[in-house]
C-alpha cells in the first residue's frame, strides 16, 4: 500500500498582542515558551512530525510566516533537529486564506498532491498521543478527497471560540458531518451548546489535499485565488526562503480561511466537509487567562513562572522574567513582569490587553515592538542602560556568526570582550580580542564583529554620539541578506 504523503503547514504569522508585554511584534507569542519547555511554534512542529505511521509519510514542514521572524523560525527548528523547512515569507499580513493558498501552490510544485495538515502555531495540547490519533484519522479522511477539521470536545461554556455543529457520522464511522459553523456565542448560548452535546470548538486545524483547497478557494473566492497565483508567479527563492511578489501580494484581499471557504462548505454539495472530534487537552493560548487555564496551580489556584512570592491570593497568574514579584491579597489577577514593562490586569478582562498595545503604537513607543533584549540572526543584544548621548549594550554573538560590515554616521563605539573570542574589523585592521581586551570604533569607521570560536562571544558595547537609533546603520556586506 502506498503511504499517504502529508505536508505539515504551520501558520506562524501574527503578533499576539493580547499576550503583551511578553509577546512583542518582533518576538511574538508563537516563539515564546508559555507552557512546557518548548515554544508554541516548536510544540506544533514536533506534534506534526509525530504523525508518521505505516500508512502516513511526513514531509519537511512548510512554514508561512513574517519576513521579520524568518531567522527565529530557522533557529527554533534547528534546536529540534527537524528536517530543513521551506519558509514562505509574507511581505504583509493578508490573513489565513491567502497563506494556505500559497502553501497549496508550493505543495503542487513537485507534481504530487499531498494532504496538507494546516495548524496554527499558537496552540497547545496536554495529551500528545490523543492528538496524534485524532489527526491521523483526519489525514485518512482527507486522503479520500474530503475536507477534515478537528473539533475540540468542549469542557466548559466558552465565549471566546467559534463552534462547529456536528451532523451524522460519515461512511467511515470515524468522522462526523459538519452541519454548520457558528460564530462566537454569548454565555447563555455557549452553555446551551455544551448541554446539547453536538457542538464542538473550532480548533482552526484543517486537513485536505492541496488540490481540494485550490478548487475550494477558486470556487468560493476566485479573487483571492487569482491574486495569490499572481503573487506566487512573481516569487523569488532565497535559500530556505520563498518570497511572493510584494506588489502582487499587496493586491490580495485579506480574508480568513473560515470566512473565505470553510463556513460555506456545509451548504455546498460540491464539498464533503467532516469533523474529527479532538479530546486532548487543547488550548488556544490567545490571552493571559488561557495561559492561567493550562498552567500548574497551587491549592489556591495560583500559577507562577519565575521568582514570585504570593500571600493570601487566589486564582492569580504571575509571570516574572527578570526580578522578584511579591503579591499580597489579590484575587483573579494577571501580573506579567519584563525588564521594561509590567502588566497588571483583571484575569476576566485579559482580552483587553490589546488596547494597551494599540495605545503604545499610537504613541510611537517601542515597547509594543521590541523587548529590551532583541534577537538577531547572529545572536542578541540587551540595552542595559541609556541616557543623553550614550547607550550601553550587552551583545552575544553565536559561534561562527558575524554582524554586518557597517558604519554609523552619528555614533562611536567602545567594545570590551567579556567572554569568548572576537574577530574585529576596524577600518583596515583585523584584530583578535579575548577576555578583558577592548577596542574603539570611531564615528564613521567601517567595522564588523564576528565570533570565530566554538563558544558564544559576549561583549559590552558603549555607544556615544548625537543619535543612537538602530536606523543609523549603513551596511556594506551582510550574511543574512540585509544590505539594501
Amino acid at each position: 500500500m502506498t503511504p499517504i504523503s502529508i505536508l505539515p503547514v504551520i501558520m506562524a504569522g501574527g503578533s499576539g498582542t493580547r499576550l503583551w508585554p511578553l509577546s512583542r511584534a518582533q518576538h511574538p507569542k508563537q516563539f515564546l515558551v508559555l507552557h512546557g519547555s518548548l515554544s508554541l511554534f516548536q510544540q506544533v512542529a514536533e506534534r506534526l512530525a509525530a504523525l508518521a505511521a505505516d500508512d502516513i509519510e511526513v514531509a519537511a514542514p512548510c512554514i508561512v510566516g513574517n519576513e521579520e521572524h524568518r531567522f527565529l523560525v530557522l533557529d527554533q527548528l534547528a534546536e529540534l533537529k527537524l528536517p530543513p523547512a521551506t519558509v514562505l515569507l509574507e511581505p504583509m499580513g493578508r490573513n489565513t486564506a491567502p497563506a494556505i493558498t500559497l502553501a497549496a501552490l508550493h505543495a503542487l510544485e513537485a507534481g504530487a498532491d499531498p494532504v496538507l495538515v494546516i495548524a496554527s502555531s499558537d496552540q497547545t495540547v496536554t495529551d500528545a498521543a490523543a492528538f496524534t490519533t485524532a489527526l491521523q484519522r483526519a489525514v485518512r479522511v482527507a486522503a479520500g478527497g474530503a475536507i477534515a477539521i478537528l473539533g475540540v470536545t468542549p469542557d466548559r461554556p466558552e465565549t471566546g471560540f467559534g463552534y462547529i455543529r456536528s451532523g451524522a457520522a460519515g461512511a467511515d464511522g470515524g468522522a462526523l458531518k459538519v452541519a454548520q459553523f457558528v460564530e462566537k456565542p454569548d454565555l447563555a448560548t455557549a452553555q446551551r451548546y455544551v448541554a446539547e452535546g453536538h457542538y464542538y470548538w473550532n480548533s482552526g486545524m484543517f486537513v485536505l489535499r492541496a488540490s481540494v483547497w485550490l478548487r475550494a478557494i477558486e470556487h468560493f473566492r476566485p479573487d483571492i485565488a487569482a491574486t495569490t497565483r499572481a503573487a506566487w508567479a512573481a516569487r523569488t527563492p532565497d535559500a530556505s526562503f520563498i518570497r511572493p511578489g510584494k506588489a502582487e501580494f499587496a493586491a490580495i484581499p485579506a480574508e480568513s480561511v473560515d470566512y473565505a471557504v470553510m463556513e460555506k462548505c456545509p451548504a455546498d454539495a460540491a464539498f464533503d466537509i467532516r469533523m474529527v472530534p479532538l479530546d486532548a487537552g487543547w488550548s488556544d493560548l490567545g490571552a493571559w487567562d488561557a495561559v492561567w487555564q493550562v498552567s500548574e496551580k497551587d491549592a489556591n489556584g495560583n500559577a507562577h513562572v519565575g521568582d514570585a512570592l504570593l500571600r493570601d491570593s487566589n486564582n492569580t497568574l504571575v509571570h516574572a522574567t527578570s526580578r522578584l514579584v511579591g503579591v499580597v491579597g489579590l484575587s483573579n489577577v494577571i501580573i506579567v513582569e519584563t525588564p521594561d514593562a509590567v502588566l497588571v490586569a483583571d484575569r476576566d478582562r485579559s482580552q483587553e490587553v490589546k488596547h494597551i498595545v494599540n495605545q503604545l503604537q499610537s504613541a510611537g513607543r517601542t515597547e509594543q515592538t521590541l523587548h529590551r533584549q532583541v534577537h538577531r540572526p547572529w545572536g542578541w543584544y540587551d540595552s542595559i542602560d541609556s541616557g543623553a548621548r550614550f547607550q550601553v549594550k550587552r551583545i552575544m554573538v553565536k559561534p561562527g556568526a558575524s554582524l554586518s560590515l557597517q558604519k554609523h554616521h552619528h555614533r562611536a563605539e567602545h567594545w570590551i570582550v567579556v567572554s569568548g573570542t572576537a574577530e574585529v574589523t576596524n577600518g583596515d585592521q583585523v584584530l583578535l580580542l579575548t577576555e578583558n581586551q577592548s577596542t574603539y570604533i570611531p564615528l564613521g569607521q567601517v567595522h564588523r564583529l564576528a565570533n570565530p570560536g566554538k563558544v558564544p562571544l559576549e561583549i559590552i558595547e558603549v555607544q556615544s554620539g548625537s543619535y543612537l537609533g538602530e536606523d543609523d546603520i549603513v551596511r556594506f556586506e551582510d550574511t543574512y541578506g540585509r544590505v539594501k
